[in-house]
């Protein structure tokens, strides 16, 4: 149960985000940004922030397999358990689009890449909003993640809405990144 500064900081990070804001927060191995993902205007913030291109697609974070139902629906048990093995944890997984997720988180992809955290403040926020959010490392193209708030606020000294509190969980970097359809790995840890 959270109660005191940290419910009083999780509920500012859920009024930032209902808002249309952009975070900056600690998640399993790096700095992540994140938004809501049916934000468009919030979604491009980020890309902006990042001088990155819509056309790569983003991730969605959330705290639980149930938060992707609607993104899950048509796979099968197999599939399911293979997501089971890694979740929650540091692995993203692409999964087929079958839900007309909007263009701008699926990039020109025809998968949408998921990953189910299990990093507290990940976790605590989806719990509040009862959904994923964005979740995409903290760093302009080019340059190494951020792997501290210090670094996050060097990168981006403008445009971060709520830098959230908190310790990275303890990995050395950016998810792991697997095809749900072929069982590829697309990015090993970093």
């Amino acid at each position: 149960m959270i109660s005191g500064p940290e419910l009083w900081r999780l509920k500012l990070t859920v009024r930032v985000l209902r808002n249309g804001g952009v975070i900056a927060c600690p998640t399993e191995g790096v700095w992540g940004l994140s938004c809501i993902p049916n934000d468009e205007a919030a979604v491009f913030r980020i890309l902006e922030l990042k001088q990155r291109s819509w056309k790569q697609g983003l991730i969605l974070a959330a705290s639980h397999i149930d938060q992707f139902a609607p993104w899950l629906a048509g796979l099968d048990d197999e599939q399911i358990a293979a997501l089971n093995e890694t979740w929650p944890g540091p692995v993203t997984w692409l999964v087929p689009e079958i839900r007309q997720t909007p263009w701008w988180i699926t990039g020109e992809s025809d998968k949408v890449a998921l990953r189910v955290s299990d990093h507290p403040v990940i976790t605590a926020i989806c719990d509040a909003l009862g959904g994923p959010i964005v979740s995409t490392s903290a760093n302009p193209a080019g340059k190494p993640a951020a792997r501290s708030s210090l670094r996050v606020r060097q990168y981006f000294p403008q445009g971060i809405d709520y830098l959230v509190p908190g310790q990275l969980g303890g990995r050395q970097g950016a998810s792991e990144i697997r095809d749900l359809t072929t069982g590829k790995v697309i990015r090993t840890a970093s």
